[in-house]
C-alpha cells in the first residue's frame, strides 16, 4: 500500500484516484500521524501532498521527519515537495513570480520517475514558493523556465520531489510519473481491486463487529444499499437495515426499498415513519447548515430510540463516502470547509452508537464496481446520487407540505423524461430545486404569480468537479412543458448552466 500524508491540497483524492487506478490500495493519514502508527501501516511508498501553506510560515502543516529515515520511498509533490528539501536542510523562499497553470518541464534523466516519457513535457504548476538551494545528495532531474528546481532526488535515499502537480490531468505524463513511483520505485503488486476489498473490508467488518449487532439507515441510494449488502454478507441478521420516512425522500422509496432489499436480498428492514418529527423540527428553518444539522439530530435520536429495540446494538453504519468527507472537513492543512456533509458533520457529539463507515475511503465509481461485485442489480448501481437530507435541500426557503408536494411532481417528471430519452446513465445527477421566488404568467387567459423551478443536470466522475449537462433543447423544452402543465404552483422553469467549481452540485 501507498501512504498519502495530505497537508491540506484540492488534489488530494486525485493522487488516490490515480494509485488507485493502477490496482495498488493507498490510505490518507493527516501530517499528525505518529511514526509508530506509519511503521504498523507498513507502507511501500509515502507521498507528501501539495498545500497551501507555505514552509517558512508558523502556522504550516510538519509530519514527524523520521519518516526520512525510514528507507521507505518517499514523493513530495509541491507542498510536499518543499516540506522535504527544507527538512533535509535545502532552501524554500518565496518566489519573485508565481507560477500557475501550464509549464514546459526539461528532464534531466529519463530515470526513476521519468522512465519512458522522453526530455520535454507539459506539467501543471501551482505555487508561490521555489527552492533556491537543494540539501546534500539531492540532484536536480526537471527544470522549468521560471523555476529551476521543478524536480530533483536523492537516489540513495530514495527521496522523490516534484514541484508540479503529476496527478491532475493537465500534466501529459503525470499518471506514468506515479506508475513509476508505486510500480517501479515502490514494488508494489498491482492486486488492490474490488474483489479484494470485498474480501478484506467483509474480514474487517466480523473483526471489528464480533457478536454485536449493527444498525444502518438505509436510503436506497447507492452509498446505503452497496454498504447494506456488504454489511449483510459479513454479518448476516446481525444487521438491521432501518429505512426512516423522513418525508424528504422521492417518490416511491418505499416500495422500491421493500421490492430491492427485503424481497430480493432477504435483509432485516424496519420501516419507520417519522414524518412529522423531520418537518415539526424543520418548520420555519430556511439556512441551509441549519436544515442539514437538524436532519442528523433529529434521525440520530430515531435511531437510537429503534436500536434500544434491538438487543445487542453496538454499531451505525453510513455510506459516508470520500468526497462526502473531503468537502466536510480538512485532514491537513487549512483547506476550506465547503458544507457539512450529513454522515459527517451532523452527528451529535453524544451519539451512542459508534461508527462505521466501509466506504469512507472509496469514490462513487469504485462502489458502484463493488455494487456488481456483491452482485446488485444495475438499476440499482446507476442510481443517481440523492443527498441525505433528501430534498430538505432542494427546496430553497422554507419546508412545507406544499412545496414538498411540489417538488416530488416536478422532480419524477424530470427523471421519467431523462430516462425516457436515454440520458440517466450518462448524468451524475438531475433533479428539480424549487426556489422561493415567484413570477407573473399567464395561464388560461389568467395572470398567475407561481413558483420557479430550476433545472439541475450535471456530468462528473466523482461529484469533486462537475460541468452542466449539455442536454438537447427539445428535452428541456418537452420537460419544462410538463412540469408547467401538470405541478400546479410552477409557471416557470428555468436550467442552472453553473460548474463546479464555483458552484456545487446541489444548491444548499
Amino acid at each position: 500500500m501507498i501512504l498519502i500524508i495530505d497537508f491540506g491540497s484540492q488534489y488530494n483524492q486525485l493522487i488516490a484516484r490515480r494509485i488507485r487506478e493502477k490496482n495498488v490500495y493507498c490510505q490518507i493519514e493527516n501530517p499528525s500521524v505518529s511514526i509508530d502508527c506509519i511503521k504498523s501501516l507498513n507502507p511501500q511508498g509515502i507521498i507528501l501532498s501539495g498545500g497551501p501553506a507555505s514552509i517558512y510560515d508558523g502556522k504550516s502543516p510538519v509530519i514527524d521527519n523520521l519518516i526520512f529515515d525510514l528507507n521507505i520511498p518517499v514523493l513530495g509533490i509541491c507542498y510536499g515537495m518543499q516540506y522535504m528539501i527544507n527538512a533535509m536542510g535545502g532552501t524554500v523562499k518565496k518566489a519573485d513570480k508565481r507560477e500557475y497553470g501550464f509549464a514546459k518541464l526539461n528532464i534531466n534523466t529519463q530515470n526513476n520517475l521519468f522512465y519512458d516519457i522522453g526530455n520535454e513535457t507539459d506539467c501543471w504548476m501551482s505555487h508561490g514558493d521555489h527552492i533556491t538551494d537543494l540539501p546534500e545528495g539531492f540532484e536536480i532531474t526537471g527544470w522549468t523556465q521560471n523555476t529551476k528546481i521543478a524536480a530533483a532526488d536523492n537516489e540513495k535515499k530514495r527521496l522523490y520531489g516534484l514541484q508540479f502537480h503529476p496527478e491532475v490531468e493537465h500534466t501529459s505524463f503525470g499518471k506514468t510519473m506515479i506508475n513509476n513511483f508505486i510500480v517501479n520505485i515502490c514494488k508494489c503488486d498491482q492486486n488492490w481491486t474490488m474483489k479484494s476489498f470485498c474480501k478484506n473490508t467483509t474480514e474487517k467488518i466480523k473483526n471489528e463487529v464480533k457478536d454485536k449487532n449493527v444498525i444502518l439507515g438505509l436510503s436506497g441510494g447507492v452509498d446505503s444499499s452497496v454498504t447494506a449488502i456488504l454489511l449483510h454478507k459479513a454479518i448476516g441478521k446481525q444487521l438491521t437495515c432501518i429505512f426512516v420516512d423522513n418525508g424528504l425522500l422521492r417518490h416511491n422509496e418505499s416500495l422500491i426499498l421493500k421490492e430491492k432489499f427485503q424481497h430480493h436480498f432477504d435483509l432485516n428492514i424496519v420501516f419507520v415513519n417519522a414524518r412529522d418529527l423531520f418537518l415539526n423540527a424543520l418548520a420555519g428553518i430556511v439556512d441551509p447548515e441549519k436544515k442539514r444539522k437538524i436532519i442528523g439530530s433529529v434521525f440520530i435520536d430515531v435511531f437510537e430510540k429503534e436500536a434500544a429495540k434491538i438487543k445487542n446494538a453496538e454499531f451505525l453504519a453510513q455510506g459516508t463516502l470520500y468526497p462526502d468527507v473531503i468537502e466536510s472537513v480538512s485532514t491537513g492543512g487549512p483547506s476550506s470547509v465547503i458544507k457539512s456533509h450529513h454522515n459527517v458533520g451532523g452527528l451529535p457529539e453524544n451519539m451512542k452508537l459508534k461508527l462505521i463507515e466501509p466506504l469512507r475511503y472509496l469514490f462513487k465509481d469504485e462502489v458502484r464496481l463493488l455494487g456488481k461485485e456483491l452482485g446488485i442489480d444495475d438499476d440499482m448501481v446507476w442510481r443517481q446520487p440523492f443527498p441525505g437530507p433528501g430534498l430538505a435541500i432542494r427546496i430553497i426557503g422554507e419546508i412545507t407540505d406544499k412545496r414538498l408536494s411540489t417538488v416530488k411532481k416536478a422532480d419524477a417528471i424530470l427523471i421519467e423524461e431523462i430516462k425516457k430519452n436515454g440520458y440517466y446513465r450518462k448524468l451524475w445527477q438531475s433533479f428539480v430545486v424549487l426556489l422561493p421566488l415567484k413570477t407573473v404568467g399567464v395561464m388560461g387567459d389568467k395572470r398567475t404569480y407561481e413558483n420557479i423551478a430550476a433545472i439541475r443536470a450535471v456530468t462528473s466522475k466523482d461529484a469533486m468537479t462537475a460541468d452542466w449537462a449539455k442536454l438537447p433543447h427539445e428535452l428541456l423544452g418537452k420537460i419544462s412543458n410538463r412540469i408547467i402543465n401538470e405541478v400546479d404552483g410552477i409557471n416557470r422553469v428555468v436550467y442552472d448552466i453553473s460548474s463546479k467549481p464555483p458552484g456545487t452540485i446541489e444548491w444548499e
